[in-house]
């Protein structure tokens, strides 16, 4: 048994390897790792909605691993985060956060983001070649999701460095020491707001009930530290990914640029085209389970390639092609079900006005490099590019 998505070729287009595994079967058994253990993927759209949301698979990564004898040295904060839990821990913990998301609460955050736009937008080199990554894609929801946190500026980039290391390449050390970072960050700057209060999401928190249930300390840290990084890392991957999808296809641009109301209307395709999330996170199963007619035992992972499901044919006609008037909005690149991004409205709020911010001021703006050059993150659970470099 070999894993087809350890090919090189997979990361700079994963989709025709997960059609060859859907073509086979819709769920598939992989090798974990190197201890001869065995994960389940799944690649068909049916498939992957069906076990979003099952309740017999289960997401607390804590009672998994308890007696697996794991060697890494993740802080638990970022071990135990509220998507690594299940009802009626997660019921509690997401309705704490879940006002800071809703399409009214973004509302009002829209001129903030318009406005970092446009100062990250007023800093590209004009004539110059540069990297579209690091001049908006990365920064402009770090700096969103820093400020509706409570975070100062100073502190932003470190932040921003520690969670882009917590999806290092394979490097267990690199992001178990990231983990420690953040999370000791995170726990300093709780103990600053105590001492003087402010009215971040951070601060609401900290003061935050649910019932008469207090958050604990770990469940708080926990808690900051999943929307730090959650917060961002969807956003980063959805800007660049769309806009490379643009750039590679000059009528679709072409269209936005004339009807920029329209950009609003494209992004569950573009979002379905190519997911900024290509694996959901972890899963397992409590029973055995019997899943697109492959029979799963119990205490097994299942690996959902949200990714591969948005290019499943049998959901979506010529799934391959973008097409801007397609109705996509059955996408699978926010999750489905009790832990679907509680974050969703804010990425997509950000993606519209940053994408029609460029096409706005740099009408003009085509790839700086071929699209087989292009570098993408090493990780098979987000797929982003590491650089996009661009001219306008």
């Amino acid at each position: 048994m070999t894993d087809p998505t350890q090919d090189p070729r997979f990361l700079q287009d994963p989709y025709p390897t997960y059609a060859a595994m859907r073509s086979t079967c819709p769920v598939q058994a992989v090798p974990a790792g190197s201890g001869g253990r065995t994960s389940y993927l799944v690649t068909g759209y049916a498939e992957a909605r069906e076990v979003l949301g099952d309740a017999r698979l289960s997401k607390d990564t804590a009672a998994f691993f308890a007696d697996k004898g794991s060697q890494r040295r993740l802080h638990p904060a970022v071990a135990h985060t509220m998507l690594a839990s299940d009802p009626p821990q997660h019921t509690r913990l997401r309705k704490l956060v879940t006002k800071a998301f809703t399409k009214g609460a973004v509302a009002q955050l829209r001129p903030f983001i318009g406005r970092v736009t446009d100062e990250l937008l007023d800093q590209w080199p004009v004539g110059e070649q540069f990297d579209f990554v690091t001049g908006l894609a990365i920064p402009l929801p770090v700096i969103v999701i820093c400020e509706l946190l409570g975070v100062p500026a100073e502190d932003r980039p470190d932040v921003q460095s520690w969670s882009g290391a917590l999806f290092a390449a394979r490097n267990p050390d690199v992001i178990d020491a990231a983990s420690h970072s953040l999370a000791d960050y995170i726990t300093s700057l709780i103990a600053a707001k105590r001492l003087n209060p402010g009215s971040s999401l951070l601060d609401r928190l900290i003061s935050a009930r649910d019932g008469d249930d207090h958050l604990s300390e770990e469940e708080l840290v926990s808690l900051a530290v999943l929307l730090l990084v959650a917060g961002h890392e969807t956003t980063t991957n959805f800007l660049g990914n769309a806009t490379l999808a643009l750039l590679q296809r000059p009528a679709e641009l072409d269209r936005l640029r004339r009807n920029p109301d329209d950009v609003s209307d494209v992004l569950d395709e573009l979002l379905r085209f190519d997911s900024p999330v290509s694996t959901s996170t972890f899963r397992f199963t409590t029973e055995p389970v019997t899943l697109g007619g492959t029979d799963i035992p119990a205490d097994a992972p299942v690996l959902i390639a949200l990714g591969a499901a948005n290019r499943d044919p049998q959901r979506f006609t010529s799934p391959d092609l973008l097409d801007l008037d397609r109705d996509a909005t059955a996408h699978l690149s926010f999750g489905h079900g009790i832990h679907r991004c509680v974050g969703a409205p804010l990425a997509k709020a950000e993606a519209e006005i940053a994408l029609r911010a460029v096409l706005s001021r740099f009408p003009a703006i085509r790839l700086a490099a071929p699209p087989d050059h292009l570098e993408w993150r090493r990780t098979r659970l987000v797929r982003g590019l590491s650089a996009l470099p661009v001219l306008v």
